[in-house]
């Protein structure tokens, strides 16, 4: 595991064959989505679940407290957002994911049998990671977030997963991240030519609903069927 990030295990209950690393949002921890954990991993005896806790770093929008946080939110209104976005901290935590990913590789899990997913700020990591990375991901799935760091975004794209379908989710009454950022986002990946389809839950703000985990659990099973199977490491 990286040694930079804590996350919670829930291992494979059945011969382990995939993977799914879920990042939470800002001020939350890995612990804040066992609820999500806890709901599927019945349906999928055969996969490990990884759910990091990002660093603690002062937040300027919260008064400069130490938060859990992927990156800094200068301020909650969106126009300043543009305007000063924390492109380096969006970096830096997306290398720390991949120092995650790679990790899970290192024991054995093949980088395509990984699913990298993510709520409000982990869903801008998780998508900037799968637009940058170098490891060919089993999927990518954004819930209620957007593509990170503004400017200068397409000179840190790679090819390498321009065919892992994208799974972007946005609550339709979503306040704090407008469901148009999420649309703006699956525009901009289908347009440079990544495969991302874009789900709108009417009547869902910004959290997780019944429809939307139901269209994780179904892509989950398309992306890391249990008849896969590798010869780990351990």
């Amino acid at each position: 595991m990286s040694q930079l990030l804590k996350s919670i295990v829930v291992e494979a209950t059945e011969k382990h064959t995939g993977t799914v690393i879920w990042l939470h949002g800002l001020g939350d921890s890995g612990a804040g989505w066992l609820f999500f954990v806890e709901e599927l991993a019945p349906l999928f005896p055969h996969i490990k679940w990884i759910l990091p806790t990002a660093p603690l770093i002062k937040v300027e929008a919260n008064g400069n407290a130490l938060l859990p946080a992927w990156f800094n939110v200068p301020s909650f209104d969106k126009s300043a957002n543009l305007k000063k976005t924390d492109s380096k901290g969006m970096i830096h935590s997306s290398n720390l994911i991949n120092q995650l990913i790679q990790t899970e590789i290192d024991s054995g899990t093949p980088s395509d049998k990984i699913i990298l997913g993510g709520f409000s700020q982990g869903c801008v990591i998780t998508l900037l990671t799968g637009y940058s990375t170098h490891h060919k991901l089993g999927g990518i799935i954004g819930c209620s977030g957007w593509l990170g760091v503004i400017e200068g975004i397409e000179n840190i794209g790679t090819e390498t997963n321009k065919q892992t379908p994208f799974l972007i989710c946005h609550g339709e009454n979503d306040l704090i991240v407008k469901p148009k950022y999420g649309q703006a986002t699956a525009k901009y990946l289908n347009k440079i030519g990544f495969k991302t389809e874009f789900k709108l839950y009417p009547e869902l703000g910004h959290g997780a609903g019944l429809q939307e985990i139901e269209d994780i659990t179904s892509y989950i099973k398309d992306r890391l069927p249990s008849s896969q199977t590798y010869k780990s490491k351990i």
